[in-house]
């Protein structure tokens, strides 16, 4: 699974870069309208979704857990699609979409990462990232009356957290990558 993840780092940098981006877009412009937002969480959904999947998917032959990755795929775009079959969605219900897509897929998260302990140092990131998703979700499932306005700052902050995360989980697996690449010996 290591030797998968580290062959495939720069996935992990795009995906912690586009939440960052997301993040500090959502933060930027707090004013946008909910059919903005739905749009650009849908997009994001199934952007990290695809890259999950592909990753899952490569990892196939040489890691017995690649389905996890493929699930947290699956169930990425899925979230990303209902966003946009119903574009008039409430805030409600976006919450409630939001909150089962980030606890399903930080769990997940959590689950690979206690995998990975042995493999790899830094495998914190990953957990960090399945927690703060959890967290996320959680809150947003207990406060679902916040408003509009502090769903867009909490997505924002969580995209960015998340991606940041993601983005230096993805540094310690290319420095992996360039172990391996190494000649023995050398």
């Amino acid at each position: 699974m290591l030797d998968v993840m580290a062959r495939n780092w720069w996935m992990l940098l795009i995906r912690g870069g586009v939440a960052v981006l997301f993040g500090i877009a959502v933060i930027l412009f707090p004013g946008i309208a909910l059919l903005t937002l739905v749009t650009l969480w849908g997009v994001y959904a199934v952007v990290d979704g695809i890259f999950a999947l592909i990753a899952g998917i490569r990892g196939r032959e040489t890691n017995k857990h690649w389905w996890m990755m493929v699930l947290e795929g699956i169930v990425s775009i899925a979230a990303g699609i209902l966003t946009f079959v119903w574009p008039a969605i409430t805030a409600l219900i976006l919450l409630a979409i939001i909150a089962g897509w980030a606890i399903i897929t930080g769990i997940l998260e959590i689950v690979a990462a206690i995998r990975l302990r042995e493999e790899i140092k830094g495998e914190f990131w990953l957990g960090l990232s399945g927690l703060a998703s959890v967290i996320f979700g959680v809150v947003l499932f207990l406060f679902p009356g916040t408003g509009i306005l502090a769903l867009l700052w909490v997505v924002g902050v969580y995209a960015i957290i998340f991606g940041v995360s993601i983005m230096l989980l993805s540094f310690r697996l290319k420095s992996h990558a360039d172990k391996m690449a190494q000649p023995t010996g050398a």
